[in-house]
């Protein structure tokens, strides 16, 4: 069994206000085996989608290969927009090395809800997939019952947006004291999803009106919106 380690510490400020949270990079990340156009940081890899879409909508120019340049722009981009990145899971076993999240087993998941109690600035989750078997909201779900909380359906059209309420503190509880804090299930980045996009009546709309648009034109639309 290879030990799937996540390679990177949350990516949390004081100030953050909306937090993306995934599962697992691809394990030639934690390996270090990257490829030639890896970023060696959250959503490095070139084959995720992610900041090529922020890179889009911001146009930021931002470099695709292993130097801390690259590194740099992300982390200034996060900073300045006050997003943070906190993969769910923290570590997995894989008999085939890959990144399927359904490869994933004996799952040690990370404590987010104690990271939203630590930055109190958090108000929005940003799930980089939706709730199949092994998905950041799926975990987060799970996370949610061991607190005894769980999501409320705020819109159940993509992407679909949820909400929980969290007590700001413990001593808080008797004074009802709480924050509400909103989840986003965005379509995920990977190829894998271009099936269901393709299968979206808006999508199939905008394509009616705009043969060229394609499932990266969709996913930038939808992210335009959070990011």
């Amino acid at each position: 069994m290879f030990l799937h380690q996540h390679p990177y510490e949350p990516f949390i400020q004081k100030d953050t206000k909306k937090l993306i949270v995934g599962t697992l990079p691809p394990p030639r990340f934690s390996t270090g085996d990257l490829l030639e156009k890896d970023v060696d940081f959250c959503y490095g890899s070139y084959y995720n989608s992610l900041w090529m879409f922020i890179d889009k909508i911001h146009n930021l120019n931002l470099r695709f290969d292993n130097s801390q340049e690259a590194i740099n722009q992300r982390k200034t981009f996060l900073r300045e927009n006050k997003i943070g990145i906190c993969d769910i899971v923290e570590s997995a076993e894989r008999e085939k090395i890959d990144a399927s999240d359904l490869g994933m087993q004996n799952i040690k998941l990370r404590d987010v809800v104690g990271y939203l109690k630590q930055y109190t600035h958090i108000e929005t989750i940003l799930f980089t997939g939706g709730n199949s078997k092994n998905g950041p909201e799926y975990f987060f779900r799970r996370h949610l019952k061991a607190y005894n909380l769980k999501l409320e359906l705020v819109n159940n059209e993509v992407p679909r947006i949820h909400k929980f309420s969290l007590c700001l503190s413990e001593q808080r509880k008797a004074s009802k004291q709480v924050r509400t804090i909103k989840t986003v299930s965005l379509t995920s980045g990977s190829g894998a999803a271009n099936i269901s996009i393709s299968r979206l009546p808006l999508y199939k709309q905008l394509k009616a009106k705009n043969p060229d648009f394609n499932t990266f034109d969709f996913r930038v639309m939808q992210y335009s919106e959070f990011f």
